[in-house]
């Protein structure tokens, strides 16, 4: 398959303006401190040993895991898309050809913003409540906080909220997010429910980690300057190079040697731009470097023959005729007497 003409097609496509960045309107950050209120009430809830721990050890309890146990081979896989390493290189590589049609770093800049208000986030609550996970657990009926566990809020459910989520926000059109949209909360979801069903995560795990991500969807609008400030200053350094390259290269092609004409002999002006001397004088030159030298001295005044003008030598074992080889016998063949 011819990769080229493919790759030529595709830098002759005209590049698809960009969606507009959302910006933070009034409904969006009334969103915003709502679900902050939620994240709250769900952490004191845990931590006061409220209906929500007790609803955490019956389904801790009834392992769902044994009352369907056909489920888990697929489970054991469908759990992955919660994962961070596989599901941010399959959203980077998606991302990353976005980038390069509509020729900008949006899409990329915004991921990472994503995944580093992720990491930062949950990563502090986990380490700062440190609860312990359903197959840990020590006493019956305990929230399990403040010990050495990680599990709160559950990182594969916010993971899948945020990396199948920004696809819909940073969707081209109307329709391409609403679709998004629903793949990514069909993911969320089944991640989340995954957890609990393998015994690796309370229910109040997965309730926080839902929120937990949406948090970050719903604050991204707010990294937007600061992501194009960045992409501003990439670009600028990007053309900077370009033109040093460039530069660069038109210098090397003017210093590169002078063509010559078809029968050898230098084309007008060649000596000039190359730095070259004259054919007389080089050859003057040489022949001074000759007569100079102890292993030539016998050989300086003697003129260079012209090829044309040099005795044509017979190869070694010729078979040509005596007769016709150079400086052979003249006398006939013929018998001895």
């Amino acid at each position: 398959m011819r990769t080229d003409r493919i790759l030529a097609r595709l830098e002759q496509e005209p590049a698809r303006r960009p969606n507009p960045a959302p910006a933070m309107s009034v409904a969006r950050t009334s969103l915003f401190a709502a679900t902050l209120v939620v994240y709250a009430a769900i952490v004191a809830a845990v931590v006061q040993t409220s209906y929500l721990v007790r609803l955490d050890w019956q389904l801790m309890l009834f392992r769902p895991y044994k009352q369907w146990p056909q489920l888990h081979p697929f489970l054991d896989y469908f759990v992955v898309l919660g994962q961070r390493g596989p599901t941010a290189v399959l959203v980077t590589a998606w991302l990353g050809w976005r980038s390069w049609r509509q020729r900008t770093l949006r899409p990329l800049l915004m991921l990472g913003a994503a995944l580093l208000l992720l990491n930062v986030s949950v990563g502090a609550a986990k380490l700062g409540m440190a609860r312990e996970g359903p197959h840990y657990a020590t006493t019956l009926g305990s929230n399990e906080m403040w010990l050495t566990g990680d599990i709160f809020p559950s990182g594969h459910t916010a993971n899948a909220v945020v990396t199948w989520g920004i696809l819909a926000y940073l969707a081209s059109t109307e329709r391409a997010r609403r679709r998004l949209s629903v793949v990514a909360a069909v993911f969320a979801l089944g991640v989340g429910a995954t957890t609990v069903y393998l015994g690796t995560h309370w229910v109040s795990d997965v309730l926080l980690g839902w929120v937990a991500g949406l948090l970050i969807l719903l604050a991204l609008p707010w990294c937007e300057p600061l992501a194009a400030r960045v992409e501003e200053h990439v670009l600028a350094y990007w053309t900077r190079l370009r033109a040093a390259g460039k530069l660069v290269t038109a210098a090397g092609a003017e210093t590169a040697p002078a063509a010559t004409a078809p029968g050898g002999a230098a084309t007008p002006g060649s000596e000039a731009a190359s730095g070259r001397t004259p054919a007389g004088a080089a050859g003057g030159a040489i022949r001074h470097a000759h007569a100079a030298h102890p292993g030539h001295a016998g050989h300086a005044s003697r003129p260079h023959a012209v090829r044309s003008e040099r005795t044509p030598v017979t190869p070694a074992g010729s078979r040509r005729p005596a007769a016709e080889r150079p400086g052979g016998r003249t006398t006939p063949l013929g018998p001895r007497a």
